[in-house]
C-alpha cells in the first residue's frame, strides 16, 4: 500500500517542481539566475527530492521544455492539418518549422538555457534529434529533394534559440516578420526539387 502513495507523491512533487521552475524562469531575465535551491524551496520540496527526481539542472530544464512541448509534439504526431500527418509534405515541412519557431519564441529563455547547457552538441539532444528525425521523413517524401538529412538540419538551423533570440531580442524583429522569413526561406529551399504531381 505504501508504494502507490509514494508513487503518487513523487508525481505531485514533480508537478509542483516543474511548476515553480516555470513560473522562476519566466520572472527572471536570465535562466542562469535560478538555482536548484530556489526551484526546491518554491515548490516546497528538499533539493534533495529535486535531485532524485531530475538529476541536476539540465535534466529539470528538459524535463520543463518537454512538459511545455506535448501539446505541440501531440499536435505533430496525430493532429489535422497544417501539422499533422495526413498534410503534404510541402505543405507540412513549414508549418513543422513554424510550430517550432513560434514554441521557441514563445519559450525564448528556457529553449536558449536548454540549448546553451551541457557540454554535449545540441545536436544530440533528445529534443534536437526528435525534430530532426521528424522532419527528414517528411522531406523524404519530396521527390527530388536532394539530400533530406543535411536539409533537415539546414532548415532547422534557421530555429536554433540563439539565432531567436538575437533576432527577437537584440534586433527586435516582430513575431510575425520572422515567421514570414522563415515561411520565404523554407519555400525557397524546397522549390530546389520538382514541384509534386
Amino acid at each position: 500500500m505504501p508504494e502507490p502513495r509514494s508513487r503518487k507523491d513523487a508525481a505531485r512533487n514533480r508537478e509542483a517542481v516543474l511548476a515553480a521552475a516555470d513560473a522562476l524562469f519566466a520572472r527572471r531575465e536570465s535562466p542562469e539566475d535560478v538555482t536548484m535551491a530556489e526551484v526546491a524551496a518554491a515548490a516546497g520540496v528538499g533539493k534533495g527530492t529535486l535531485f532524485r527526481a531530475f538529476g541536476d539542472r539540465a535534466g529539470l530544464l528538459r524535463a520543463l521544455y518537454e512538459a511545455r512541448l506535448e501539446p505541440v509534439r501531440e499536435a505533430v504526431e496525430a493532429g489535422p492539418p497544417p501539422l499533422g500527418p495526413a498534410t503534404p509534405p510541402r505543405e507540412r515541412v513549414p508549418a513543422l518549422l513554424d510550430a517550432v519557431l513560434c514554441f521557441k519564441l514563445d519559450n525564448r529563455r528556457l529553449a536558449l538555457a536548454l540549448e546553451e547547457g551541457g557540454g554535449d552538441s545540441p545536436y544530440r539532444a533528445e529534443h534536437y534529434e526528435r525534430w530532426h528525425r521528424m522532419l527528414r521523413a517528411v522531406l523524404e517524401r519530396i521527390p527530388g529533394l536532394a539530400d533530406s538529412d543535411f536539409t533537415a538540419h539546414a532548415l532547422l538551423a534557421a530555429t536554433r534559440a540563439d539565432l531567436v533570440e538575437h533576432l527577437a531580442g537584440e534586433e527586435r524583429v516582430p513575431r510575425e516578420r520572422m515567421r514570414a522569413q522563415l515561411a520565404e526561406f523554407t519555400a525557397r529551399v524546397l522549390a530546389c526539387g520538382p514541384a509534386e504531381r
